[in-house]
């Protein structure tokens, strides 16, 4: 990765912040240029729109689903739908409901939007560990993988996660991920089929012999999962390392002092450590609000004293959305790259909600992104619900604080980001401290009315008065909680103590299933009455 283009594309996204109305509009009008008379556009009239006002006249705001049938009419080889580039590949995400997206992406939008907003990321860090970037053999990314299988639309396009892209086939040698360059990262031809699961242990036995400064982690989840991982394979690790292989096979030269060290962590810790391993590690990029800022402070423990927590950009498949400028919280709006619009969050998007521009959105807000750009996502909405905490300029500064997934059991519209909200001042109010939790909504057998429970693995011993706090705190915040709670409807709330591996269990299984490691994510509410009943069946495990 080149450093004058990352400190280029993050000093063209500065100059920016003060001038967000006319870098929008000047984004729009180049939207419509391009693609003002593709089938989209002619379907929309999208030629005579101008302003942003038209914009909403003349296209209702739609969510990826409701797009599909444009981007199928592209999957299917139709020319000039929603861009005048054709794809050269297909972004692919499970949706809220599980259901996979496909997100066409063009040369030119890869080329003037996600490759600008993806070296602009990068300065915060360069800027904090300037020899981070120039050391490509310290860095371990546990986020990108360009070797790893990929799947392919019905049609045959490659149909991958933007973990996945090699950018040098878009012309952009200085956009390979940083610690992708390194010699020793590479997973070996003869082992590049193998399963996610295997895949992400050959990352960790790579390393593991590697002078790791810097670790790219961006999902949470897996940042959370290696000292699990550690903690479970170490003696496959061990192994490996003395033999000199990669899963029996060999790989590099045998290194039995390294792998007695190894051992010798083990046996003095009952584990090993990511700080055993890389007692240098000095930073880690990661999204760290959210489910994430309640158990990320423990985690980084196992990493190191001293290991900072570099905020990640926000971003959704769909597109761009904030870009890190500092170490303070949240990000400022990455406006170069979308146009963006805000339907707030107290009540649900429709094809004809009203919008709320850039300097329009007021602080301590939640908000719905909708995203326009020049890649063929008009008034798009999104699953993530942002909040604005302060400006930048006079550009927004957001965090991601949850997806846009509501629970009610009597009229109460419990959103992630309430539900978060209140778990976090409940720990405050009692000191617990988690290593991840989840909430479920179980329902009378009558259907109308119910109870929450939230199953919560602790890092330390078991806080009984969180059950309390947490109903106080969802009293305080939540529209209709506390009526539901005095008319009986809504019973009292129950903290379910789990096994402290319980989510890193839930998170292997995902992963041995097949699931790629960076698509595997944190759930405000869990998903599903199957994985409800495996979460709650450690309890007893907790309790032992």
């Amino acid at each position: 990765m080149q450093v004058k283009r990352v400190l280029a594309e993050h000093r063209r996204f500065r100059e920016s912040l003060d001038r967000p109305e006319e870098v929008q509009r000047q984004l729009l009008t180049t939207i419509l240029e391009q693609n003002a008379h593709t089938s989209f556009g002619r379907e929309h009239g999208l030629a005579s729109v101008r302003t942003v006002e038209e914009l909403r006249r003349a296209v209702p705001i739609r969510t990826h689903e409701e797009l599909m049938p444009w981007i199928e009419r592209t999957m299917d080889g139709e020319e000039n739908v929603l861009t005048v580039d054709e794809p050269v590949v297909f972004f692919s995400s499970s949706g809220s409901t599980g259901r996979e997206k496909h997100i066409p992406i063009t040369r030119t939008y890869m080329q003037s939007t996600f490759l600008p907003f993806y070296h602009a990321t990068f300065a915060p860090l360069l800027q904090t560990l300037p020899q981070a970037l120039a050391r490509p053999e310290g860095v371990l990314n546990l986020w990108q993988d360009p070797t790893a299988p990929i799947t392919r639309t019905h049609k045959g396009q490659p149909h991958i996660g933007a973990s996945q892209v090699d950018y040098r086939k878009f012309g952009e040698d200085s956009a390979v991920g940083p610690g992708n360059n390194a010699a020793w990262s590479r997973i070996p031809d003869g082992l590049a089929s193998a399963s996610p699961w295997d895949r992400s242990y050959y990352k960790l036995r790579l390393a593991a012999e590697q002078d790791i400064r810097l670790l790219i982690g961006i999902n949470p989840a897996m940042v959370a999962a290696l000292p699990y991982q550690l903690r479970e394979l170490w003696p496959r690790l061990v192994e490996d390392v003395r033999a000199g292989t990669l899963d029996g096979h060999r790989h590099t030269t045998p290194n039995p002092e390294r792998a007695q060290e190894i051992e010798r962590y083990a046996k003095t810790f009952g584990t090993v450590h990511p700080y055993h391993l890389w007692p240098r590690l000095s930073a880690i990029l990661v999204w760290n609000s959210a489910l994430a800022s309640l158990y990320l402070p423990r985690v980084r423990e196992m990493y190191g004293p001293g290991v900072q927590l570099l905020s990640a950009p926000i971003a959704s498949c769909e597109g761009p959305a904030a870009v890190p400028i500092d170490l303070h919280r949240g990000a400022p709006l990455y406006v170069p790259g979308c146009v963006y619009e805000f339907v707030p969050a107290d009540r649900p998007v429709a094809a004809d909600s009203e919008t709320l521009l850039v300097t329009e959105v007021e602080e301590n807000k939640d908000y719905h992104l909708v995203f326009s750009h020049v890649g063929g996502m008009y008034r798009c909405a999104v699953t993530d619900v942002v909040r604005v905490v302060g400006r930048v300029g006079r550009t927004p500064r957001i965090e991601y604080v949850g997806r846009n997934t509501v629970r009610s059991a009597a009229g109460e519209k419990l959103t992630e980001a309430t539900a978060l909200r209140a778990l976090n001042a409940a720990c405050h109010d009692t000191g617990a401290e988690i290593r991840n939790a989840t909430y479920h909504l179980e329902a009378n057998g009558s259907g109308h009315g119910g109870r929450y429970q939230i199953a919560v693995a602790f890092a330390g011993p078991p806080v009984l008065a969180l059950a309390s706090a947490l109903d106080a705190r969802l009293s305080e915040q939540c529209d209709g909680y506390l009526a539901g709670r005095r008319s009986g409807l809504v019973g009292p709330l129950e903290v379910i103590t789990v096994h402290r591996d319980t989510f890193q269990r839930e998170w292997e299984r995902a992963v041995r299933a097949g699931q790629r490691p960076p698509r595997v994510k944190d759930r405000v509410f869990v998903p599903s009455k199957e994985a409800w009943a495996r979460l709650i069946a450690t309890e007893l495990e907790a309790a032992a």
